[in-house]
């Protein structure tokens, strides 16, 4: 079988960890055999980018503005500790807050279901999809701990010297605490409107919002009112036209609604509570690393990754060459995600079905009662076979070959 050809090189992002075993292995078992892979890789693994003083995350982010399409595998963001262990010149931010923000992009989130794995709501049929506002709130906060007596306050100073100011609370003698300030941006919410609106659409799925306008009366109810303009000016007859619907409601409501719905919707939150939500309906439906995601940018770029961490405790023990049992599902998924979406821009039809049969083959492989050990702790299939990380992707290989 001659390999499927490429046009315009996808971005390949690497990464940290047992992830970076995990996508390697994908690449070789998975990809290469099938595709003449056309890709410019960039490597995000931590030291590479302490290397690069992180210039090489904003590169890769810019490279996909550049070609459309990247996928990235899982990454580390370092806390304190990762700092010592790894010689770090500084605490990095997150690589995936740095791309979001380049990207301008909107992080849907879908749960990849497969027969023998049942969601523990017993009322939902079908995924529900986290559609994550991936800029400002909390992320890019300014806090501070209060350790005395005093005013805190948030000061907007105009260009023009002018200043507004508004007390948040006194601080009285014996009193101490903690204070912080969060911001976003209009053009930052529509782009995440459009973003969403222009999604459900073409998954031809209603579309939820949900915030706490009625506590938080300028914050929050500026995201509702943007949403509501933008829909009203922009999608309202595209949405009736196309038999879907769109509405906001506070997002105790919403959760009340989520866990009595059949699923298939859109929900669209703000960046903490869809990063928050995005956990719990992964767990809900199965397994954090049965998950998609994929940032959508409203200027048509295309990043797919894995939804997960870099398993760290998976690779300390493949270091001292101990057998891991890693699910490489979402990371597998990342991959047809990207090369479809490739094959779509560039009108290559055997992309898009290799894409497609990647996907089943390795639900297939599953359904035949044949996974890695997180997966036998909660499937209903009888007697599962546990596979070691590399087994699955091999016995997915061998899948993916008999429907090619």
């Amino acid at each position: 079988m001659s390999k499927i050809e490429m046009k315009t090189p996808l971005v390949e992002m690497d990464g940290d960890e047992m992830t970076r075993i995990i996508w390697q292995e994908i690449k070789d078992e998975l990809i290469l055999p099938f595709i003449d892979l056309k890709s410019e890789y960039y490597d995000l693994g931590l030291k590479k980018r302490d290397e690069t003083d992180d210039q090489i995350t904003v590169d890769a982010a810019e490279a996909t503005k550049k070609y459309g399409v990247a996928v990235k595998c899982a990454t580390i963001t370092p806390n304190q500790a990762r700092v010592e262990e790894y010689g770090l010149k500084e605490m990095y931010k997150s690589p995936n807050g740095t791309i979001r923000a380049i990207l301008d992009g909107t992080v849907f989130r879908a749960p990849i279901l497969v027969k023998g794995i049942e969601p523990n709501v017993r009322t939902w049929e079908k995924p529900i999809t986290i559609a994550r506002h991936a800029y400002g709130d909390v992320y890019r906060d300014s806090e501070m701990k209060i350790e005395g007596p005093g005013k805190a306050e948030i000061v907007f100073t105009g260009t023009d010297g002018k200043e507004i100011r508004q007390t948040v609370y006194d601080f009285k003698d014996g009193e101490c605490g903690i204070f912080k300030g969060e911001y976003n941006l209009s053009h930052s919410i529509e782009s995440f409107a459009r973003s969403c609106f222009t999604y459900a659409l073409d998954k031809k799925e209603d579309l939820w919002f949900s915030a706490k306008d009625t506590i938080s009366k300028k914050y929050d109810h500026t995201f509702k009112d943007i949403f509501e303009e933008i829909y009203e000016k922009e999608y309202r007859e595209r949405f009736e036209k196309n038999g879907i619907t769109y509405f906001y409601t506070l997002i105790d409501d919403a959760v009340a609604r989520v866990m009595k719905s059949k699923g298939g919707f859109i929900w669209a939150l703000k960046n903490y509570d869809g990063d928050v939500m995005s956990d719990m309906l992964s767990s809900a439906f199965g397994s954090l690393a049965m998950m998609t995601s994929v940032l959508v940018s409203p200027n048509g770029y295309f990043e797919y990754e894995a939804a997960h961490g870099t398993v760290q405790r998976h690779y300390y023990k493949h270091l001292k060459g101990e057998e891991t049992s890693t699910n490489s599902v979402a990371t597998i998924f990342a991959w047809s995600g990207a090369l479809r979406k490739r094959g779509e821009l560039d009108n290559i039809n055997a992309l898009c079905d290799f894409g497609d049969k990647l996907e089943r083959a390795t639900l297939s492989t599953i359904e035949s009662g044949k996974m890695t050990g997180d997966l036998t702790l909660i499937t209903s299939i009888k007697d599962p076979v546990k596979l070691s990380t590399e087994a699955f992707i091999k016995a997915v290989a061998d899948k993916l070959s008999s429907l090619l």
